[in-house]
């Protein structure tokens, strides 16, 4: 697995080289970042370049690791025209349907503000927190109850207008980046293609076939995006969207293999 096919090699190299430039120049490479759509930084390219981009040392290592592991294999099945144009569509895929997400949370999240602008109470206050930031509802507790208390404080109902702003700023030019979307559709392919490869996954102690390991991985970061914890910053969406787009290119290309012969 590890001895690394063409097209695997110059991913590798590609993603290297976009790390090292944003890392080293004045300013980084930030615009090749995926912002939401809604963002003044928004531009139709990133769909592609996000992918190029990654967060730190850990995250790129991560996503480079995976392609060398699960990369080879598929380009030797494919090609790598085929395995570049799968990589490439995973990640772009990823990447639609995550801002298409994004596009729909950012609304509802401008939606509540304005709810809470009109009738700005404890209970509406209440409901910006669960559908927005439930994760971090602990931290709104203080707010909510002296809200309960005092309903006609100005002063603190412009203070909550004003956090709730900066929070939807805040949102609303967060980027994306990261080649894991694609890296997913990888993973996908790698346990249909591959299914009985056995496969040790720190920390398990025992091997494990990737035709188990891989839809056990899916619902781990299904659970996790719509269960995020506070402190995670990491588009578990994007990851199963990933995923999805890999096994329905899969399912196209195979069914077309198998009329074809």
């Amino acid at each position: 697995m590890f001895q690394l096919t063409p097209t695997v090699r110059n991913l590798l190299i590609a993603n290297v080289v976009f790390f090292l430039l944003d890392n080293l120049m004045p300013g980084g490479l930030g615009l090749l970042a995926l912002y939401p759509v809604g963002s003044q930084f928004f531009q139709p390219w990133q769909f592609l370049t996000y992918m190029f981009m990654h967060g730190g040392i850990g995250h790129i290592f991560s996503n480079m690791f995976g392609l060398m592991v699960f990369g080879p294999l598929l380009e030797q099945r494919w090609g790598g025209q085929r395995f570049l144009t799968f990589w490439l569509i995973c990640g772009l895929g990823s990447g639609m349907l995550y801002s298409g997400l994004r596009y729909y949370e950012m609304n509802k999240m401008r939606h509540d503000i304005e709810v809470f602008q009109q009738d700005p109470s404890d209970v509406h206050l209440m409901d910006f927190v669960q559908n927005n930031f439930k994760a971090y509802a602990e931290a709104y507790k203080p707010n909510i109850s002296q809200l309960h208390e005092t309903p006609n404080d100005q002063r603190l109902i412009q203070d909550i207008l004003t956090d709730m702003g900066k929070a939807y700023e805040g949102s609303l030019n967060l980027p994306m980046v990261g080649a894991s979307g694609a890296l997913f559709g990888v993973l996908f392919a790698f346990a249909y293609l591959f299914p009985n490869t056995t496969l040790f996954i720190f920390p398990l102690p025992v091997p494990v076939k990737a035709k188990y390991l891989v839809p056990v991985y899916g619902l781990y970061e299904l659970y996790s995006s719509v269960n995020q914890v506070p402190g995670d910053n990491v588009a578990h969406f994007a990851h199963v969207a990933g995923l999805l787009v890999g096994f329905v290119l899969v399912m196209f290309w195979e069914r077309g293999r198998k009329q074809f012969y």
